[in-house]
């Protein structure tokens, strides 16, 4: 019944295509198929959102239906304006609460159909849960950054400070969390009667599944995906927990509740701008290099994947021949492509032999996207 989960699935599928174009435009081949953020909008964080609803329905965390509508809406609001840097759940959440006492302060009419609501406060118990709602979804975010943005992660080609092309790695990414959600009994028990429904003090509840959206965006210059993605996903999971656990002050004084999470909002935004910062400072990681050819990415299951290239290595020697530039590659690859062997120099300047057998189906590159 939630719009937002076929706008999250149609705007997964965009966003894959988007990145194909960008790619072919930049190095004239893909890396991934254009379905891959599709494939991955659930698969990466199923578990994640298994683990949220046991732990947000079993603990009996109740959010005002209202709270939830507006929720939504902001989440929706981040996918359509492709603003995926302002995915974080803690905006949502945040924004969400402010909104719900705004709207309920100034008596704007809320008697929508379906989504509508009544406003009857915001009680202590609910401050705790909505800012520890919030807290759980920004550690869920953290972990998904350090397990999968360095893997995620697309080149594209910009301009060094000296006029060459460097390589660049850009993370835009969605994360579905299918999340149960209790919220205060409603309206929704006369369009469904058979809707499972529970007593607790006196109150009574329902479980309400809410497709809750996690967004990402960074570009990598300064340093490789696999070294920054590890520092910025434990900040943002140890930011988090903090939330989480700090939420609890609420019960003896709900003000304290809207403060943690607003200290949320601003440290989560502050690590974003941080990152930000540091990858426009100082020279690219992926370069132009007058003593070979450096690799910007490599394709999954190429000959370069099997002999084990990675992005930012330079390739000095190809069978036996200096190369210095994409042409010099190809032509040397020439030499012996039954039996390649390649001269590779990592990023810590050590030498290493690499070869493979290359077929006459395996990409005439093998499976290298080069800085020019």
């Amino acid at each position: 019944m939630n719009p937002l989960l076929y706008i999250i699935l149609l705007f997964s599928v965009l966003l894959g295509y988007t990145r194909v174009r960008r790619e072919r435009r930049n190095f004239r081949v893909r890396v991934d198929e254009g379905l891959t953020e599709f494939r991955r909008l659930l698969k990466e964080s199923w578990l994640t959102a298994l683990v949220l609803s046991i732990v947000i329905a079993g603990a009996g965390l109740a959010v005002p239906k209202g709270w939830l509508v507006l929720f939504c809406g902001f989440m929706l609001a981040a996918v359509l304006l492709f603003r995926y840097h302002a995915g974080a759940p803690v905006y949502a959440a945040g924004l969400a609460a402010l909104a719900y006492w705004l709207i309920g302060r100034n008596d704007i009419p809320t008697d929508w159909p379906v989504i509508g609501w009544t406003y009857a406060g915001i009680s202590g118990e609910e401050a705790v849960t909505i800012t520890a709602i919030a807290g759980l979804l920004t550690a869920a975010e953290g972990l998904l950054i350090r397990k999968y943005a360095a893997r995620d992660s697309s080149p594209l080609l910009l301009k060094t400070g000296r006029g060459l092309q460097g390589a660049a790695y850009r993370t835009k990414r969605l994360w579905l969390l299918p999340l149960l959600f209790a919220v205060p009994g409603g309206p929704l028990e006369e369009m469904l009667p058979y809707w499972p429904q529970f007593t607790l003090g006196g109150t009574s509840y329902y479980l309400i599944l809410i497709p809750a959206v996690i967004g990402f965006e960074h570009t990598a210059k300064h340093v490789l995906p696999g070294q920054v993605y590890g520092r910025y996903g434990k900040a943002v999971f140890v930011t988090g927990l903090g939330v989480t656990a700090a939420a609890f002050l609420g019960l003896w004084e709900p003000i304290a509740a809207w403060a943690v999470l607003a200290i949320g909002f601003i440290v989560r935004m502050v690590i974003t701008i941080m990152a930000a910062v540091r990858e426009n400072k100082g020279n690219f990681a992926v370069a132009p290099r007058s003593d070979g050819v450096v690799v910007a990415a490599v394709l999954p299951g190429s000959p370069a994947d099997k002999m084990g290239i990675l992005p930012g290595e330079t390739i000095r020697k190809v069978n036996g021949v200096t190369v210095t530039d994409e042409r010099e590659l190809y032509e040397a690859i020439q030499v012996n492509a039954a039996h390649c062997r390649v001269e590779v120099l990592n990023m810590e300047g050590e030498l290493r032999l690499c070869q493979h057998v290359i077929f006459r189906h395996d990409h005439h590159r093998m499976g290298l996207l080069v800085v020019r």
